[in-house]
């Protein structure tokens, strides 16, 4: 169960688990929040990634009974002392109502407060924690993280939020100018995934009936 209705993140995830068997044989399936459609909005109220993370696969494993993943993540720039951070989602307040112009209200605003800083030190992370729960079993988080720099002006079509604005160390695109598998391959939440797939065949064990 992954604590999301975002189909992005739902095909992810099975992509990184694909072949991938629990330690008694078992096949692991991945199922997202449309099947429960009476599951809780969860409020991300932690002031960290994993809290906010952990928050969401605990309610959704409790509600629906079986092991949930859930993730929380964002943009870390060194300049605002780490912020966005956990705000980054919502980082520009009330403007912008449809998606697309909150992505660019986010990300517009992150251009503004960096527009005096040289390019030295406009270094800047993406991090993604992810947690898994068992109900009535382990507990899991884990993080992935990207470094890179932010650019002076958004690049590219593709990806999301803050990627037209962020360039991973080593590559001359940014983020959103990386084709999918290019970025799903580096990126921090397949990190962070691919991490938490690692853990997900022996703690699963323990959700397995007796």
């Amino acid at each position: 169960m992954l604590a999301t209705r975002n189909t992005k993140k739902i095909a992810e995830l099975r992509a990184i688990l694909a072949g991938l068997r629990a330690a008694d044989g078992s096949g692991i399936d991945v199922v997202g929040l449309d099947g429960f459609p009476d599951a809780p909005e969860v409020p991300e109220t932690e002031a960290t990634f994993a809290g906010n993370a952990l928050l969401k696969a605990r309610a959704i494993a409790e509600h629906t009974g079986l092991p949930a993943v859930a993730d929380d993540s964002g943009l870390c720039v060194d300049a605002l002392n780490g912020m966005p951070g956990v705000l980054s989602a919502r980082w520009s307040g009330r403007f912008g109502d449809a998606a697309g112009d909150k992505d660019r209200a986010n990300l517009d605003l992150v251009l503004d407060q960096l527009a005096d800083v040289p390019g030295p030190r406009r270094g800047a992370a993406f991090v993604c924690a992810a947690a898994l729960v068992v109900p009535g079993g382990a507990e899991h988080c884990v993080e992935g993280r990207l470094r890179g720099r932010i650019v002076d002006a958004p690049r590219g079509d593709g990806g999301f939020g803050y990627d037209p604005i962020f360039q991973p160390e080593g590559e001359s695109r940014t983020t959103a100018e990386l084709t999918a598998e290019e970025k799903n391959a580096i990126s921090h939440r397949g990190r962070a995934f691919r991490a938490l797939a690692a853990l997900l065949p022996d703690a699963l064990v323990s959700a397995a009936p007796r």
